[in-house]
């Protein structure tokens, strides 16, 4: 019989939250009565969480939606899932390493806690329930301690090609492209394929500004394309507790802090493009954490993804960083470039692109 503990979902004291998350609370308040009157059902969204044989970060989100009567599964896909109705403080069921977990999910559905296990590194798998729906599984990667390298990759941009005014950037890919649409950048699978081999047992962690209603297809995408499987950190739609909009810089230097105070003794490879704020957000990282870094690959976006993009940083490796920086257009670019830094062996077999 698995053990129980209970936990919350970030374990800290809130001050009252800003008005447009006030009224986005009522809002979906209100549309959560209704769906429930409507007989819509109690959802949990998966993502891939990771971890340390002592403890994991567990990662999901939950919704009410349509039952799908046929085969009994509900699936969330594409603008569904801005639409779909998240479950303000559901009590979610994690069981993991034999261990029973109740945590509570936040106010936009989103349950993101860190639990204690004795678990070997490698990948396992979490089995999470809320209220009386279906139990689901999540993969959970947990990293050797003997690991000393990484990756942490953006993902707009730099593995996938979007080409888009960033104001029109979650409109165009959650409301109109289909997912297939959606075009990788050429040789970035390759490299990050060499990078794994090279480093046997690296975390991949994709850490993008995106929301996490696009989790599921951004997964699907990676894995389409034959990207490493990793965990996603993405961010939350709408105002915030805060504030009226989420903070996407924030954001990525939070994750960047915090991954490198759970895992010290990793070097992260970071990867990112030129058409964002990642040339400025790394480099300050570098500055600020020298022993996490193991260096800094830059794609270089096309002209027409520049214009896009809103032209490129041109800010340059920052001054005070140690870690060495490539610049390319592509993943075979950055892979001689990263061969050259000592990053990547150079006898690491190229696999063929999909």
């Amino acid at each position: 019989m698995p053990r129980s503990s209970r936990a919350s979902g970030d374990g800290r004291q809130h001050s009252l939250p800003h008005r447009a998350a006030r009224l986005e609370d009522l809002f979906h308040d209100i549309r959560e009565r209704r769906g429930r009157r409507r007989g819509l059902a109690v959802t949990v969204v998966p993502y891939t969480g990771y971890g340390s044989p002592s403890w994991v970060r567990v990662l999901c989100r939950v919704l009410l939606v349509k039952r799908e009567p046929r085969n009994g599964r509900r699936r969330v896909r594409g603008w569904r899932s801005f639409f779909s109705i998240p479950v303000k403080s559901a009590a979610v069921t994690i069981e993991i390493g034999g261990v029973r977990h109740v945590v509570e999910a936040d106010r936009g559905g989103v349950v993101d806690v860190r639990l204690d296990v004795a678990l070997a590194p490698g990948w396992h798998r979490a089995t999470m329930t809320a209220e009386d729906g279906d139990p689901v599984s999540a993969p959970v990667f947990v990293v050797d301690p003997a690991q000393r390298f990484g990756i942490v990759s953006d993902v707009d941009d730099t593995v996938m090609v979007t080409a888009l005014p960033r104001p029109l950037l979650a409109g165009w890919n959650t409301f109109v492209l289909d997912e297939h649409a959606r075009r990788p950048v050429p040789g970035m699978a390759v490299l990050y394929e060499r990078l794994v081999r090279s480093h046997p047992g690296s975390p991949v962690v994709y850490l993008s500004t995106g929301a996490w209603n696009v989790a599921p297809a951004l997964t699907r995408f990676l894995s389409r394309n034959l990207y490493p499987p990793g965990p996603l950190l993405l961010t939350d739609w709408g105002p915030t507790h805060d504030r009226w909009f989420r903070n996407g810089r924030q954001h990525k230097e939070e994750s960047l802090r915090r991954l490198a105070q759970e895992f010290p003794e990793v070097r992260w490879l970071l990867v990112g493009d030129d058409g964002q704020h990642d040339e400025d957000i790394y480099g300050r990282f570098a500055a600020e954490h020298p022993d996490s870094v193991a260096a800094v690959a830059i794609r270089q976006l096309s002209a027409g993804e520049a214009v896009f993009a809103g032209g490129r940083s041109r800010s340059g490796p920052v001054a005070g960083g140690t870690a060495p920086w490539v610049y390319a257009p592509d993943g075979a670019g950055l892979s001689d470039q990263l061969e050259g830094a000592g990053i990547l062996a150079p006898d690491t077999p190229r696999m063929p692109e999909a």
